[in-house]
């Protein structure tokens, strides 16, 4: 078995991550959430076999990588995520992450550059990458997804690697924001959807720029949400709960008054334009669990 550090390659083979932990994970983990919860997939061809590929997926629990890395291994991909950095250090579970070749994320935009660095090497070696770009689970009251953080895109526009969009609806019920223990019985349904690549060309090579970074990610937010709309058979909302939108989908106000749109000064027209994107912001999610 090769030894590894929390990034970077394994000391004796040059890779990532050791094959033989993430054998291990799917002998164990399929299996056991296969038997707990029940598992609905759409989309599946759309997702490529093999080579690099980038995924963007709503966030609604701590159970969000469950629904996903189920639905991946369905299309035959081994799915590396984000993850919040303090999941490394938990007993047992930090060292799954680190040999299974999972990326931590630290709060703060230099370490948010650092990973972005990391994951770019992994798409380098045909990883299929795992962002959660609201950076938490969603706070809107329904819950629909909240607007994101600009680092899948700006890895995507760096790269010209294709973002898929993934949406998965039924983790809540079983493991809702804030609560501490699973509701597995009855058993539950899990339904995960992934839709078409994302069409980002017209903002190639342009991740420096602010503005293509905001109106990429409203793009995939964009696509992400429609197919949260898709699971749920309802119509998305035209603009995302976030700093500058604070009436839910639902209609009400969490506070008095919407801050104005850092777009255009007011409130941002439509999805694809309501992504904010500053020096002081964080690049990308969290991961699973940054709730």
């Amino acid at each position: 078995m090769s030894t590894m550090r929390t990034t970077g390659t394994t000391a004796r083979t040059g890779r990532p991550y050791s094959r033989f932990w993430r054998l291990i994970s799917v002998i164990v983990l399929v299996p056991l959430l296969s038997v707990l919860i029940r598992s609905k997939r759409e989309g599946r061809e759309n997702v490529p076999g093999k080579g690099r590929v980038i995924f963007a997926a709503n966030h609604l629990s701590y159970l969000d990588w469950a629904s996903d890395a189920l639905f991946l291994r369905a299309c035959g991909r081994y799915p590396t995520f984000t993850i919040k950095a303090p999941a490394f250090k938990v007993t047992g579970i930090g060292v799954s992450l680190r040999k299974t070749g999972q990326l931590p994320v630290h709060r703060g935009r230099a370490d948010a550059v650092l990973v972005l660095g990391e994951a770019e090497k992994r798409l380098a070696e045909g990883a299929a990458v795992i962002f959660y770009p609201e950076g938490t689970a969603t706070r809107d009251p329904r819950p629909w997804p909240m607007a994101g953080k600009t680092g899948a895109a700006r890895l995507a526009l760096a790269t010209g690697v294709p973002v898929i969009p993934v949406a998965h609806w039924g983790t809540h019920d079983i493991l809702s924001y804030g609560a501490k223990k699973p509701r597995l019985f009855p058993r539950k349904t899990m339904r995960t959807v992934s839709g078409r690549p994302v069409d980002l060309s017209r903002w190639a090579g342009q991740q420096n720029s602010a503005k293509a970074l905001r109106a990429a990610t409203g793009a995939i937010m964009a696509e992400v949400t429609a197919l949260v709309g898709q699971l749920r058979g309802e119509t998305s909302p035209a603009v995302p709960y976030g700093p500058w939108n604070r009436v839910s989908s639902a209609g009400s106000a969490a506070s008095d008054e919407p801050a104005a749109s850092p777009v255009s000064g007011g409130r941002p027209e439509n999805l694809a334009d309501s992504v904010r994107c500053t020096d002081s912001e964080p690049l990308i999610s969290h991961g699973p669990g940054s709730q």
